[in-house]
């Protein structure tokens, strides 16, 4: 088990029957004045591939919906029940997207349409309250995680006590491991959420079955508030069917 911190050897064989695969992803910021990455590419921020014909995601407020992040499936390693090709997209709204009322997850199954080429109604000015400064490249690479402390999927207890009790008994060091190991935290696709404050499928019964679609994290050109990580879910079933019209975005701060 890749990563485990030794203190934790005891408990081994329970933590691993908590495994769960995801796929990381490492943002990579563009620097100013690059040029743009490829319409059909991952990335945050940046323009989407977008079918000629079809009508452009619109806010609220009558202003052109921003894309925050773009997922094209073809250049990730298989994850069982996501998608092995077609572009996942989220889109908020450019002045309001913190009251999580007014935004758009896109699925293309078809990527082979002509597409949207002129984004010159997109001006600069949609893009100052971005969480997101800047167009970042991604790439990606398949993990096995084993907790997520804040996720209500799981429940690890060491000898008998809850997480938090537990870093009680260690040292700053040992609690700072453990929670490299188990936060969570960072992009990524499937696998455990992390969250700042609370897990919103714990309040809920319909949303028990509920995965993570996608998590962006604070990083140093992106923030979510203050530190915060935004996260889109989507239930199970709904993926399998590739049905993302009830996929729904979630952020939270300190």
């Amino acid at each position: 088990m890749e990563g485990l911190p030794s203190f934790l050897a005891p408990f081994k064989a329970d933590i691993e029957k908590y495994g769960l695969e995801s796929v990381k992803i490492v943002a990579s910021p563009r620097s100013e004045g690059k040029e743009a990455l490829g319409i059909m590419e991952s990335k945050f921020l940046g323009h989407a591939y977008w079918p000629l014909g079809k009508e452009y995601p619109m806010a609220k407020d009558g202003n052109p919906m921003i894309l925050l992040a773009q997922i094209n499936f073809q250049e990730l390693p298989p994850l069982e029940n996501y998608p092995t090709g077609g572009i996942l997209q989220l889109f908020v709204s450019p002045f309001t997207w913190y009251d999580m009322d007014d935004y758009q997850v896109v699925f293309h199954e078809n990527t082979s349409l002509n597409h949207l080429s002129d984004f010159s109604f997109l001006s600069e000015k949609l893009y100052e309250e971005s969480p997101i400064y800047c167009e970042h490249q991604l790439s990606f690479k398949k993990e096995i995680e084993y907790g997520g402390v804040n996720d209500f999927r799981w429940g690890l207890k060491f000898n008998g006590l809850d997480y938090f009790d537990y870093q009680e008994t260690l040292s700053k060091a040992q609690q700072e491991q453990m929670d490299q190991f188990f936060y969570g935290s960072g992009h990524k696709i499937g696998g455990y959420a992390f969250f700042t404050q609370t897990d919103p499928r714990d309040y809920g019964r319909t949303k028990k079955k509920d995965v993570l679609l996608l998590q962006i994290d604070t990083d140093e050109e992106i923030m979510f508030g203050d530190s915060g990580v935004a996260n889109v879910f989507i239930n199970i079933d709904e993926l399998i069917n590739r049905n993302f019209e009830k996929a729904y975005f979630n952020w939270d701060c300190c």
